[in-house]
Parts: structure tokens; sequence; C-alpha cells
């Protein structure tokens, strides 16, 4: 099983993100749990969601405390909120950003596996605005290898109707573009 933990901000699509991961794993055949963890937020304040996906039935029906995967919508969270809190060792952490990831791990102070892509540039350019949900959907499929990326057409669609393929460019070029540095 893999658990993933995303840290965002109301109203930038975190839960739509999470959404769409564990439509497409039962896409593939997998059992999945999508969910967010928020009280009364309003629009812009930082937010978390959670995924489990994995081949076998999920028993465990709590919150997310040792991710495996930190994922990382809003760039301006990094040092705002504690975004490595609990991270397993072995675990990952993707961020939407444009700094060098030798720059994030020093203000980090995080040694482990990380991967960056400029997601918001992206969404600017194939979608028009500035929401990196869907675009960071391609860089954890890449970076994890956790489902085929394939996968998020069908939930893509359903979602966004006449606006899937912008979805699916901003979403295939995070893939081909997110650095996974060592």
């Amino acid at each position: 099983m893999i658990e993933i933990r995303w840290h965002g901000r109301g109203g930038q699509g975190a839960v739509t993100s999470v959404e769409l991961l564990a439509l497409a794993a039962i896409e593939e055949g997998k059992y999945a749990q999508g969910f967010p963890a928020f009280g009364p937020e309003r629009r812009g304040a930082p937010v978390m969601a959670y995924n489990r996906v994995s081949e076998k039935p999920i028993k465990i029906r709590s919150g997310i405390y040792n991710p495996d995967v930190v994922v990382v919508l809003d760039p301006s969270l990094v040092g705002l909120v504690n975004v490595t809190d609990g991270l397993k060792p072995e675990g990952l952490l993707i961020i939407n950003t444009s700094k060098p990831a030798e720059d994030l791990r020093e203000q980090l102070k995080y040694k482990g596996k990380l991967a960056t892509v400029d997601a918001t540039h992206i969404a600017r350019e194939e979608l028009g605005v500035p929401i990196a949900n869907t675009t960071m959907l391609g860089a954890v499929m890449k970076a994890t290898k956790v489902l085929k990326l394939e996968s998020l057409n069908e939930p893509l669609e359903e979602r966004f109707g006449k606006i899937a393929n912008k979805n699916k460019n901003a979403l295939k070029r995070a893939y081909n573009d997110v650095k996974l540095a060592k």
C-alpha cells in the first residue's frame, strides 16, 4: 500500500486531485481511498488531503500520519507548513516549484528523495489558470509509478468534460517535465 498526503490551499483542487487519483486506481482494479482533512477552512487557507492505493482491500479508516509520499501543490506552503512532518525516511517529496532542488533541500533541511516540477507554469500555459492540481497528478504518476498515466483519462473526462483535453495536456507535460533529484 502507498499512502500520499497532499498539501494545498482551499480552492486549489487538492481534494479534486485526491478524488481523481482514487478513481484512476479503481480504474486499474486497485483499491483506493481519497479523503480531505479540513474543517471550516476558507478559500486560500492551508488544507491537506490523503490517498491510499493498494492491491488488497484497505481496512484502515484513519488519517495518514506517516505518508510514503507528500505532494505540495502550492510552493508558498514550503516553510509555512511542515510539509515533511511524518514523511517516512525512504519517502518521496514532490513539490510544485520553479526553485532548484538544492535550494528546497536547504530550506527544508530535507535529505530524502525529492521531485520538482513547475506545475503552476505548465497550468498557466495549458489551462490558462494557475491551478496546478491535475498538473501535479502527472508528476505524481511519474515519480511514484503508482498508476499508469492513461488510467486518469476517464476520470478527467468525467470531471472536466469539454476542458478534459487541456487537463490531459497539462498532466502529460508535468509527467515529462518532473525532475527527480537524488
